[in-house]
């Protein structure tokens, strides 16, 4: 059984995780028409604001209530308050994400009653604008709780409740904060392909997908539609990718009786096989034959893959679910995982992994731990340790901002799988020294005895 680690330092050293409202603030980025508000001082979000805009090479919509000292000591709802009608009156956005931090939770205030007393007050003002509040403290989680918090805001905030009327072809997506752009494009595609509607949410591949808009755009141009999250009790199943986002999948359940399945991972010839066999029974249709192709081709690079990846050891640090989901893959290549760091130990998903241990930690404990290994797996603040152990890294995860295209890179079904094969085959190959005369023939230059040398046939 796999230990859990916890820290053992009072300060990060190259730190890994982000943070709660980071993850808050990339979820609301995936509803159509929002602005994601972070409740705290200017350098809160200027951080997270760098962090997005070097990761996406985006524009992105970020905006803060700009807490002083005088706020911090005497309550910040006048200033949520101000930000709030403020953004409404300019850009008149659809959904306004509030996103507390550090700063405003230590204070300890209501924040619930805060937004609740906004909109009574403000009611005329605000119409046709959601509010919704993810209680998100920095001290605490990361953006994996970020992200799933938000998602169970919108649930709860938004999505009518009652058994509704269940519309027989549509199912609700509620994916992991680990799930790039592609990933939801196919998942999409492939949700179609059954003939089934799917409504994910949140949905950034709507809204963070490298388009360039016709015009300038103050809110997000694309994602969920706040109407589809209204009306998601009317799904006929739910799926939840990844252990966080069991919370906000039960909520759905519990206010609309929508029953959901959880996948922890869609990385994975097991894994993908079972996503797709539960489409077809919704549908009640056969896979459809691209699919099968797809498989086929998966199971031909496992075939070819798998000389490269034997007993290859590989240290990865990652958010919980994403490491479930990478060392998984590459245990189920014949790796072994070396070292492997989280960032917090509030997921149960990490009694899974497939380790002898994980550490609560940093990329200095992915460093110390990681020495020995055959490739590094973590996103671009890693490069540096890679750089010093003489170990290849696989950039994942976020931020990735030395790299153009991470968030248009496939991880998840069988197409993704065979991406992921193929990629760090490649990375293990280029590793790989060619061979040489002197390593083929160890005694091409050995030493002959005096009375041999002189020999005729030495001369020969």
């Amino acid at each position: 059984m796999v230990r859990i680690l916890p820290k053992t330092k009072a300060a990060a050293v190259n730190p890994l995780k982000s943070s709660q409202p980071l993850g808050a603030a990339l979820a609301f980025l995936g509803i159509e028409g929002a602005i994601p508000l972070f409740h705290g001082s200017q350098g809160c979000t200027s951080f997270a604001l760098v962090l997005f805009v070097r990761h996406f090479k985006e524009a992105i919509p970020l905006q803060t209530t700009a807490m002083d000292e005088v706020a911090t000591i005497l309550g910040g709802a006048d200033h949520l308050e101000e930000a709030i009608v403020n953004l409404k009156g300019r850009t008149n956005p659809k959904l306004i994400g509030v996103c507390t931090t550090a700063l405003a939770e230590t204070r300890g205030e209501d924040f619930a009653a805060d937004i609740a007393n906004i909109r009574i007050k403000r009611a005329e003002e605000l119409a046709g604008t959601e509010v919704v509040l993810a209680n998100t403290p920095d001290f605490g989680g990361a953006i994996e709780e970020g992200w799933a918090k938000a998602v169970t805001s919108l649930i709860g905030s938004i999505t009518r409740r009652g058994e509704l009327p269940r519309q027989s072809n549509k199912i609700a997506i509620l994916p992991g904060w680990n799930l790039t752009v592609a990933d939801l494009e196919h998942l999409r595609e492939t949700v179609e392909s059954f003939e089934l509607e799917p409504v994910i949410v949140p949905d950034v591949s709507g809204s963070l997908d490298g388009t360039v808009p016709d015009r300038w755009v103050a809110t997000t141009y694309g994602g969920a539609k706040v109407d589809d999250i209204r009306e998601l009790g009317t799904a006929v199943q739910c799926i939840a990718i990844g252990e966080h986002m069991r919370c906000p999948a039960e909520l759905l359940h519990m206010l609309t009786d929508v029953p959901y399945a959880l996948f922890q991972s869609l990385t994975g010839l097991k894994d993908a096989d079972r996503f797709i066999s539960l489409l077809s029974a919704i549908s009640g249709k056969p896979v459809p034959a691209g699919v099968r192709r797809r498989r086929a081709q998966l199971q031909d690079a496992l075939l070819d893959g798998h000389f490269h990846f034997g007993d290859k050891k590989i240290a990865i640090a990652a958010e919980p679910d994403q490491l479930y989901q990478l060392a998984t893959f590459f245990v189920g290549m014949g790796c072994e995982i070396a070292a492997a760091v989280t960032t917090t130990d509030m997921s149960e998903v990490l009694e899974k992994v497939p380790a002898d241990q994980v550490q609560i930690g940093d990329l200095g404990d992915l460093e110390a731990l990681g020495a020995g290994a055959d490739l590094l797996v973590t996103h671009s603040h890693g490069r540096q340790a890679a750089q010093r152990l003489g170990i290849p890294l696989m950039r994942v995860g976020f931020p990735v901002f030395d790299r153009l295209g991470s968030q248009h890179k496939l991880t998840v079904l069988y197409q993704g799988t065979r991406d992921l094969i193929f990629e760090v085959a490649n990375i293990f190959q280029a590793k790989r020294h060619a061979p040489t005369p002197e390593t083929l023939d160890p005694f091409r230059h050995r030493e002959m005895p005096d009375e041999l040398s002189s020999s005729p046939l030495a001369r020969v």
